[in-house]
């Protein structure tokens, strides 16, 4: 007979502060779900008030209304969740646009790809400094960055700033990796594939022919659902990923490993 304790995977994160921005919706929700059910005190910040509320109403957890693009705000998130449960363990800094009028170079003006840049990029940056004041004083931590696919690949159907703004995303991840790594902390991007949040299917409810465009080129031949990107999450943010930092961790649906899909 084995002596070894089994591992509980079901309460991978108990004792565990997770702060997740864009937490009312898509991924960030379906995120919140799994962490709460794997033991994590959850804190959401998202700008959507009613929906967030809701969230935290659903999940018994706090929720806090944040500009992710505004530092002071940033900063009151953290806090409050470090002044509320007395540690910041984990932060997945996921909230994201992609509006409409973000699309070709040749058309996209200055106003659209800044607000992009906002809220994509530098929310993360303002989201990352907020928590390693915390993490680096704990000596532990996992931060995950919502990057993209289209941060690895060249897309024909051009958001260019929105593609810009996830580069940004994997390199600031990738190097915070590197040089937190020996303080205990650990940070990695996460870059899905196309998912059926409504943020997608807003885009796509207004040109099908650029949904059908992209869904072709999936080798698993459909778009994510919010759970499969949240499991990857809750891995990056578990012991289970200790050896893991400053990855390039696709969960695309093999988009980025295909030359042609198959029949």
């Amino acid at each position: 007979m084995s002596s070894l304790t089994p591992i509980d995977l079901t309460q991978r994160l108990a004792g565990r502060v997770a702060v997740i921005t864009g937490g009312a919706s898509g991924i960030g929700l379906a995120t919140a779900k799994r962490f709460a059910a794997e033991g994590a005190t959850v804190v959401i910040g998202d700008l959507d008030e009613p929906a967030g509320l809701a969230a935290a109403d659903l999940l018994d957890c706090l929720f806090v209304k944040v500009d992710v693009t505004d530092e002071d705000e940033v900063n009151a998130l953290f806090d409050t969740a470090y002044l509320t449960y007395g540690s910041v363990d984990i932060a997945f800094n996921n909230a994201g646009i992609s509006p409409p009028d973000d699309d070709s170079i040749e058309t996209t003006e200055l106003p659209a790809w800044q607000r992009v840049q906002d809220v994509n990029l530098k929310s993360v940056y303002l989201c990352c400094r907020s928590a390693l004041r915390y993490m680096v004083k704990q000596g532990r931590g996992s931060i995950i960055n919502t990057a993209s696919f289209v941060a690895v690949l060249g897309s024909a159907t051009s958001q260019i700033s929105y593609t810009a703004s996830k580069g940004g995303v994997l390199a600031l991840s990738r190097e915070l990796g590197v040089q937190f790594a020996r303080q205990g902390i650990r940070v990695n991007a996460l870059c899905p594939g196309p998912v059926n949040t409504p943020l997608l299917q807003e885009l796509f409810a207004k040109d099908p022919e650029r949904a059908a465009r992209r869904l072709v080129h999936i080798p698993v031949g459909r778009f994510a659902e919010p759970e499969e990107l949240a499991a990857a999450v809750a891995f990056l943010a578990s012991d289970d990923s200790s050896f893991i930092t400053g990855s390039t961790f696709l969960v695309d649906g093999g988009i980025s490993s295909a030359y042609v899909t198959p029949m």
